[in-house]
């Protein structure tokens, strides 16, 4: 029996504990069709049957198991489908904490019979990470925009077109894993301005490790394409550099605002349930400003989500694939480390952002902000059970490292679905 046929039979019936790891995403048989270094190491340690691969059940699934949800109600409208169910919503709120706390959530267990529930839904909280996902899918509207016939196109050109990180990668304490196949060895660190990686696995970085530098480059790639239509792909450092010299920074930061939100206004999501206004670390300051600051809502998240799952984001093959980059393939935190969620697939992102100011005598520390301390969390949870459904939750919780009350809510958020009749 092939390996991934295995995993899938693993999946299904045979419970094990969550282990540690790298944090990362995409299934891990996909090196082929991403060329994506990291996968190569997972795929050859599932197919040695002297190594184990310390992952859970829900972590296991291969490409071809990976499905969007929501297909057969492409045709709806977003609002339609985020219609309160009340007796569904008044469960839900009976185990959401007071305070700070906002959240939808959608059990698509049935498509025909949706559920949905929300609390607090249009209160705006800094995104901070989970803002990527806005990165991401300028370049896939970018990809379409160039190739809009060909899926394949557009996936030749994320496997095969190295760039390099410059200026616009620099500074971010996060670290990204590097995978030398010839000499099989793996090393993780943070990004330089020399790196040069495939635009595959500078989205990978962008969200399995959640590097600032790579969603910038990722975001300046998008930029480009915006740029150069169809002569991206044969650009030249030369012309680039060029480019960014030549042309007024007020220009470069109208189009580089203009292709991260207009994505989402072109699903209906508003300047106020959802924008990006900046990039992610100092280093693209030098070529592009900032405008109208970044927020994010439950409410519009979900709507995000559901667009996505309905294969409506840009096109049914770009929502697949930003699914399967969220793919959670190894260790879990915050939200995703609920022990009741260890063995569903659990496709994910997280982002946080505290600030401390210590002349007033208050408590405060990494995560646990006292001016504000915002931890938001979106995850698409599918049990084997046959359980699917979505959350959008973001919080601001003051001198408190949220992670665990994220945990203990998801546990308590799964509870109240599994009660739910399939």
């Amino acid at each position: 029996m092939n390996i991934f046929n295995k995993i899938t039979l693993t999946f299904l019936v045979i419970s094990t504990s969550i282990m540690g790891g790298l944090y990362s995403f995409y299934p891990i048989d996909g090196y082929s069709s991403t060329k994506i270094a990291r996968l190569a190491r997972l795929e050859k340690i599932a197919n040695d049957t002297t190594q184990t691969l310390k992952l859970p059940n829900g972590a296991l699934l291969p490409l071809n198991c990976i499905e969007l949800q929501l297909t057969e109600r492409k045709e709806d409208s977003v609002n339609a489908i985020l219609t309160e169910d009340k007796a569904f919503a008044e469960k839900l709120k009976k185990v959401v904490p007071s305070g700070n706390y906002s959240l939808t959530v959608l059990d698509m267990t049935n498509p025909k019979e949706l559920k949905y529930a929300e609390h607090k839904e249009s209160i705006g909280y800094q995104p901070g990470s989970v803002g990527k996902l806005a990165v991401v899918t300028a370049l896939f509207k970018q990809l379409h925009d160039i190739c809009p016939e060909s899926w394949d196109a557009r996936t030749a050109l994320l496997k095969n077109k190295v760039v390099r990180a410059g200026e616009w990668a620099i500074y971010d304490h996060h670290t990204v894993p590097v995978y030398d196949i010839e000499n099989d060895k793996l090393v993780k660190r943070k990004v330089t301005t020399e790196d040069e990686f495939s635009l595959y696995e500078w989205l990978d970085h962008t969200v399995s490790v959640s590097n600032n530098g790579a969603t910038n480059v990722v975001w300046r790639e998008a930029l480009l394409m915006a740029a150069f239509k169809d002569k991206y792909e044969y650009l030249t450092q030369e012309e680039i550099d060029t480019y960014f010299k030549d042309t007024p920074k007020k220009e470069l930061t109208l189009l580089a605002n203009k292709i991260v939100n207009e994505p989402l206004r072109d699903i209906g999501i508003s300047k106020d349930e959802w924008r990006l206004g900046s990039f992610f670390t100092s280093g693209a300051n030098k070529f592009v400003g900032d405008i109208g600051g970044s927020i994010g809502t439950p409410l519009g998240l979900m709507k995000y989500l559901v667009t996505l799952e309905q294969g409506n984001l840009i096109d049914e093959n770009s929502s697949l694939e930003i699914k399967r980059l969220l793919y959670l393939t190894d260790r879990r935190i915050r939200y995703a480390y609920s022990s009741r969620i260890k063995d569903a697939a659990v496709y994910f992102k997280s982002g946080s952002l505290y600030s401390c100011d210590r002349s007033n005598g208050q408590s405060c520390g990494k995560y646990a902000g006292n001016v504000y301390n915002y931890m938001n969390s979106v995850a698409i949870v599918e049990h084997p059970n046959g359980k699917k459904y979505m959350v959008c939750l973001m919080t601001n919780v003051l001198r408190k490292n949220s992670a665990y009350d994220h945990m203990a809510l998801a546990s308590r958020i799964d509870e109240v679905i599994n009660e739910e009749e399939i």
